[in-house]
């Protein structure tokens, strides 16, 4: 017994001095640190919805150790603000602080922020501000300023809609799990609303639904999430956010009118149905970065007029037989997140029969040489759709295709610059990935539309003169 114990006081002996001078501190000085950020801006939060997790680094720079006496939130939980620090919570048992915190030489400690605002009294955003202060054992304090917007919003969970109903509010609203219109109600949604979907939460139409926006009051559909995935990247320009909408076989009569909808999954999911009743008309409205399609509609009688229908994985509109008509729309084919993309319009009568499908003063485009694609020819069937006065990113066509006719078509070829997305739309930021397809000054689609199909507005509401525009957009200066 003696043996083993003596071997064991020698182990623990060699253990201590093989430690360096890193492993044990026995003197620490008063030196300044160094933080990876000067403020830790939580952007805009939602009152009383946890905020996302951000973090920064202290770093000690010199060549000695520095204990810090205290690190402390001065708030404490007057804001919402909840900070760990080098793995200690500044919890409300501890004072929201820690003591005797020592940060070696050369070395940093990493600090975790996160926020849930308290209920906001009043419309609009409220500054939040808290301060944490690091102390050192001299009279040495250092501030980092803790800062974020809240944002008074309205929560609703699974909301069954089962008689006629108005939603609106200057508030934003936040919707988790999902929105249900019963066959026998009406959702209208009024101008200005802003609906946040919370992750797979989407609206599912059995019934009607009314998008009543205004050209100064758009209808805003998004997902919920306000923060950023990187520095350059917010979640807003992040597709796959929330479910989208999805039209059932037996709703009709929809429509939606000045809407904003992105970050979708699909953006629109059209079922069959009879195609000598309306299922939609979408007018002056915007689908954009969707994981999905931006429109895919079954068998269904469809009008679209002044609408953009931007950058989605699958295709931007897909046209499965039915009857559609689309008038000034701006079909944008740059999906950022995949290399392989859909089509920026396809349209097909394999699975359904087509009756009649109309595209003019259209502006097509995208990155790959054809963006659109056609159902296999069908002699017997005859012409089922129709281009004109449009610019189309797609090779001419060489022998005549029996379904379709083109009549006055530019075809964009990938070789003429002049057609690129920078000379043709007003902001094409591959890096940052934000995208504004209004047109540029110069651009060929300027003027190149007839004024026989034009419309009176565009999609902003501004009025179009005598040589129209083609797409969604009439040029301003």
């Amino acid at each position: 017994m003696k043996v083993k114990y003596t071997l064991f006081i020698v182990a623990i002996i060699s253990l201590f001095i093989s430690c360096s001078d890193e492993d044990f501190s026995t003197s620490s000085s008063v030196s300044p640190l160094y933080f990876s950020v000067d403020t830790v801006d939580m952007d805009t939060v939602f009152a009383n919805v946890p905020s996302s997790t951000r973090s920064f680094w202290v770093y000690n720079r010199s060549q000695n150790n520095v204990r810090l006496s205290s690190v402390r939130l001065v708030g404490g939980n007057q804001h919402g603000f909840r900070v760990n620090v080098g793995g200690t919570y500044l919890s409300a048992e501890s004072g929201f602080q820690t003591s005797d915190l020592e940060v070696r030489k050369n070395d940093s400690v990493r600090v975790f922020v996160e926020l849930t605002s308290p209920k906001a009294t009043t419309e609009g955003m409220t500054l939040i501000e808290d301060k944490l202060v690091f102390s050192q054992l001299v009279a040495m304090e250092q501030r980092m300023l803790l800062r974020a917007r809240s944002w008074k919003a309205r929560q609703v969970y699974n909301l069954r809609i089962r008689r006629d109903t108005i939603i609106s509010g200057e508030s934003p609203i936040i919707v988790y799990g999902g929105i249900r219109v019963d066959s026998a109600a009406t959702l209208t949604i009024a101008p200005g609303t802003k609906l946040f979907f919370h992750d797979k939460a989407g609206i599912d139409v059995y019934g009607r639904l009314l998008v009543k926006g205004t050209a100064n009051a758009n209808v805003t559909l998004r997902g919920d999430r306000l923060d950023k995935m990187f520095s350059y990247l917010p979640y807003s320009r992040v597709s796959g956010q929330w479910a989208g909408i999805r039209i059932y076989e037996h709703s009709y009569g929809n429509e939606f009118e000045n809407m904003d909808l992105y970050g979708a999954f699909d953006g629109l999911r059209i079922d069959s149905s009879d195609v000598s009743r309306s299922k939609l008309t979408l007018k002056a409205s915007t689908i954009h970065n969707c994981q999905g399609y931006g429109i895919l509609a079954e068998q269904c009688l469809m009008e679209m007029q002044n609408c953009q229908i931007s950058n989605t994985q699958n295709d931007c509109v897909r046209i499965n037989g039915g009857k559609a008509a689309l008038t000034h729309c701006t079909l944008a084919q740059f999906y950022p997140f995949a290399t392989e993309r859909g089509a920026a319009l396809w349209i097909t009568f394999d699975k359904y029969p087509l009756v009649t499908c109309l595209l003019q003063n259209c502006l097509i485009t995208g990155y790959a040489n054809d963006v659109v694609m056609l159902g296999k020819e069908e002699k017997e069937k005859g012409v089922l759709i129709t281009f004109r006065d449009s610019r189309i990113r797609m090779p001419k066509i060489g022998q005549p295709y029996v379904n379709a006719t083109f009549d006055n078509i530019v075809y964009e070829q990938p070789t003429d610059t002049a057609f690129s997305p920078k000379n043709t739309f007003m902001t094409f930021d591959e890096k940052n990935l934000y995208y504004d397809f209004r047109l540029k000054k110069g651009s060929g689609a300027i003027n190149a539309g007839n004024a026989l199909w034009t419309l009176p507005t565009d999609r902003l509401g501004k009025l179009r003169d005598a040589k129209p525009d083609l797409g969604a957009y009439e040029y301003a200066e």
